[in-house]
């Protein structure tokens, strides 16, 4: 059957063997699928009514375990070990569909790819399978549906489970995506953007006309195509709707691709640098709308919400001469701090490595003794000299984000790896220790304010309490992994894994091992929990 819509995707193009399906199958095998999907009783789309009810891999039945693919050629099913030796036995072969997600695999890549055709089919039996008509079931008297009044408790709480955070939706998976989902997880959930974008103060269509006039549409495919904030925007109404569905933010990647081709493709990209990716371009999208002079001084939503200055301070050993310098950052990065058990009678085993976020800061604005090596230019003295650097934050910003350095980089032996190694987090954070006037103080003593005179941090615009919102991890090596994000929301952790919402303890959440840990100021967070709640039919 011929595709009605054109198989042809926006650059970067997809899996060869995706195109080469297209184009001899079409739309014939994602419409026959159509009657196998069903959504399961947590809200997702599942592949079922297979011919064996436990389905197992065709090439060792014994095993079920793990994740199935279902071939959409010869509808044989094959397990992750013996996914490349069927695409290879059978040339192809070589698009199947997760059993377990309804989302499609390239066995020869190995990957997941995304069809937005194949998305429309699954979203369209999603919605046929939601409501079943009400005549094939059987009203039962009220007095049965009703629990024991023992069990009234334990019903209270089922439907106080089945009451969702307001926005809280899973995101489709869109091919070896889950750094991008992960971040966006974060982005949808933090209040001032949520604020931002949901209360139209971007205005898309004021944009859409200064762009125009601009002459920066779109045009038969020319044109540097739509802004990143108006897409961005998009996302956000689209996940607030109400719609409780998986979402597929196929535009928005897209739209990244055309703003950021370096990193476009279907390869797995690393979560820290597409959040300061996507930073920069909406950034640079609404910069034309200020008269800005700089990140500092920029009223972007990217800078307003994230953006912060850190002070360094470098002195001289010889004449105590300090010179000054101010940065702007949109996220602090943090090193782990190492700390070793002391107990002499503890096993090996038992001497395990601890880390905190706030031992961690600590190292962050302790004094650094630079070597011989690293002498600098000191103003005072006109010749290089040694010099104690220190680090502090002079303006806080609304949400921060801390980049935990995973990946550690050996110049001299040419190594990479990646540190798995557990950090404490707080839920709530006390700013004050680090702040360049704490910093200074501790250093100097009062008397110093009465000659820095510019040193109040700004703290009175910002307040330096902060509560956590949002935790991002990486579980895997260097070159391939999977991002997962944690959601605290009214109180309550989400674990967001792509298209799968599920409720989580708070202990879980502290055992993780952090990758980008994110908080918003106190009153923000308290404000952002008497947010509208929609009711559920279910779980995630």
């Amino acid at each position: 059957m011929a595709s009605r819509r054109n198989p042809s995707f926006n650059n970067p193009k997809p899996c060869p063997h995706l195109s080469s399906y297209r184009e001899k199958h079409g739309l014939s095998g994602y419409e026959s699928l159509q009657k196998s999907l069903r959504s399961s009783p947590s809200g997702r789309t599942v592949l079922s009514r297979l011919q064996s009810t436990n389905p197992t891999c065709s090439s060792c039945p014994n095993t079920s375990i793990g994740r199935l693919y279902f071939c959409l050629i010869c509808s044989s099913i094959s397990c992750p070990s013996h996914a490349a030796s069927h695409s290879m036995s059978f040339p192809g072969h070589d698009i199947s569909v997760d059993v377990e997600r309804a989302e499609l695999f390239c066995l020869s890549c190995a990957d997941q790819v995304y069809d937005p055709d194949f998305d429309s089919a699954v979203v369209a039996a999603a919605a046929k399978n939601l409501h079943p008509p009400l005549r094939r079931r059987r009203r039962k008297p009220l007095l049965m549906l009703l629990p024991p009044p023992a069990a009234m408790s334990s019903f209270r709480g089922i439907r106080t489970a089945l009451r969702h955070p307001w926005g809280l939706r899973g995101l489709n998976n869109l091919g070896n995506t889950c750094f991008m989902n992960s971040v966006l997880q974060a982005l949808l959930h933090t209040p001032p953007l949520r604020n931002y974008f949901l209360g139209d103060h971007h205005k898309r269509e004021v944009c859409r006309q200064r762009r125009r006039r601009r002459g920066a549409l779109a045009v038969a495919g020319g044109g540097e195509g739509p802004c990143l904030a108006c897409v961005v925007e998009g996302v956000f109404l689209d996940v607030f709707s109400g719609d409780r569905k998986p979402y597929s933010p196929a535009r928005f990647l897209y739209s990244w691709w055309k703003h950021s081709s370096n990193l476009s493709g279907y390869e797995q990209q690393d979560a820290h640098e597409f959040f300061i990716s996507i930073l920069d371009k909406i950034h640079d999208k609404e910069l034309s709308g200020f008269n800005s002079k700089g990140i500092v001084d920029c009223h972007c939503i990217a800078h307003s919400v994230f953006s912060g200055i850190l002070r360094s301070d470098i002195t001289c050993t010889v004449c105590g001469f300090t010179s000054t310098t101010y940065d702007p950052c949109v996220d602090i990065p943090v090193d782990l701090e190492t700390v070793y058990h002391t107990d002499k009678s503890a096993s090996p085993a038992d001497k395990t490595r601890l880390s905190t976020l706030t031992g961690s800061l600590d190292l962050f604005t302790r004094p650094e003794k630079l070597g011989s090596d690293q002498k600098l230019y000191c103003q005072n003295c006109r010749v290089k000299q040694e010099s104690v650097k220190q680090m502090s934050i002079r303006r806080l910003p609304l949400v921060l984000c801390f980049h935990v350095k995973r990946f550690a980089h050996s110049v001299i032996r040419r190594t990479s790896k990646k540190l798995d190694q557990y950090m404490q987090f707080p839920f709530s954070l006390d700013m004050t220790p680090y702040l360049s006037s704490s910093i200074i103080r501790n250093r100097f003593g009062n008397r110093i304010f009465a000659f820095e005179g510019d040193e109040s941090d700004l703290s009175g615009e910002i307040s330096s309490e902060f509560e956590v919102f949002a935790v991002v991890t990486h579980s895997g090596g260097l070159d391939s992994g999977h991002y997962v994000t944690y959601l605290r929301l009214r109180n309550q952790w989400y674990k967001c894994d792509d298209a799968w919402i599920t409720e989580v303890r708070e202990e879980v959440v502290r055992a993780l091992q952090g990758y980008m840990i994110y908080y918003v100021q106190k009153v923000l967070y308290h404000r952002s929990g008497e947010e509208r709640v929609i009711p559920s039919t279910g779980c995630y």
